[in-house]
């Protein structure tokens, strides 16, 4: 259960006790563990969502979004900032990448994703509410795009030492497999959520072919790309299948 902890605590602010004997190498036993994270961020959403939803879907839908901030501390978000804020110093100048990734202060670049990423899951989550989507499917989509982040760890080379490099020395790709076909099972009760697969495929191949790799941060700005595109597709193949 250690390896559960870590996850939480990585991935989570849930109040969880703490870790004697602590080892950095005992980072790579959270990677399996990192779906079951998920499932907590995507149950802690859904439940608030559900019950602002009960008055109005658009109090429904701000009250995920502030859980969904709150419960993640914004870690992912930070990265989406920090990612993007590169990318834009990084067009004419490749060399700036990882100066500009490492700085702590937030650019015009990463202000305007913030707020574009913050807009997106308002107007999603609430389009899905009036959807009557089926609760379980945005209880899976923050699992999906954690077990994603778990892949790319597993997969991918570290560009710089840090949290990806951490959590892939010696990665269990048998439990993350292992977990990815728990979430499929679950899955099969909400079929539509296997969209979230789609962004998860395309984040990892533009970090193989254009970055050669990964980092903590990278990781981050590829969850909230993953949720964001995930509510999006679960929305529109709910929208012609099912309406």
């Amino acid at each position: 259960m250690r390896g559960l902890i870590l996850a939480l605590g990585f991935l989570t602010r849930l109040p969880l006790p703490v870790l004697r004997d602590f080892q950095p190498a005992e980072l790579a036993r959270a990677l399996v563990w990192f779906p079951a994270a998920g499932l907590a961020v995507g149950a802690a959403v859904t439940l608030a969502a559900a019950l602002g939803a009960r008055l109005d879907p658009w109090l429904g839908a701000l009250a995920g979004v502030i859980v969904w901030t709150w419960i993640t501390g914004g870690l992912h978000l930070d990265g989406l900032a920090d990612t993007v804020d590169a990318l834009g110093a990084a067009h004419r100048d490749p060399e700036r990448f990882f100066a500009v990734l490492a700085d702590p202060h937030v650019g015009s670049f990463g202000v305007i994703a913030l707020v574009l990423q913050l807009v997106a899951k308002l107007v999603l989550l609430h389009w899905l509410l009036t959807l009557d989507l089926p609760w379980l499917a945005l209880v899976l989509i923050p699992a999906w795009a954690r077990w994603a982040a778990a892949g790319w760890t597993l997969w991918l080379p570290p560009l710089k030492p840090g949290f990806g490099e951490r959590f892939a020395w010696r990665g269990n790709r048998v439990g993350w497999v292992a977990g990815g076909l728990a979430l499929a099972a679950l899955s099969l009760a909400a079929p539509l959520v296997f969209a979230a697969l789609i962004p998860a495929i395309l984040w990892g191949v533009w970090m193989k072919f254009k970055l050669g790799g990964q980092t903590g941060d990278i990781l981050g700005a590829g969850i909230e790309w993953c949720e964001s595109a995930a509510l999006l597709l679960t929305g529109i193949f709910f929208a012609v299948i099912i309406l």
